[in-house]
């Protein structure tokens, strides 16, 4: 019997460390795309001003 809450307790032990393992992964590649995202919207060009592109003969 205490082999088998013993052996519970190291898979209980082992499926925590699985899933903060995990979640610490996916933090840390939320964090490189939102750096990514940042970058790529620094790359794009300034909207045009209001007006530039009317077409006022139409």
């Amino acid at each position: 019997m205490l082999e088998s809450i013993a052996g519970a307790a190291m898979d209980m032990s082992a499926a925590r460390f699985s899933v903060e393992y995990s979640m610490a992964v996916t933090k840390k590649v939320m964090d490189t795309q939102e750096l990514a995202a940042q970058e790529l919207l620094e790359m794009l060009p300034a909207a045009p001003s209001m007006g530039q592109y009317i077409d006022v003969y139409a």
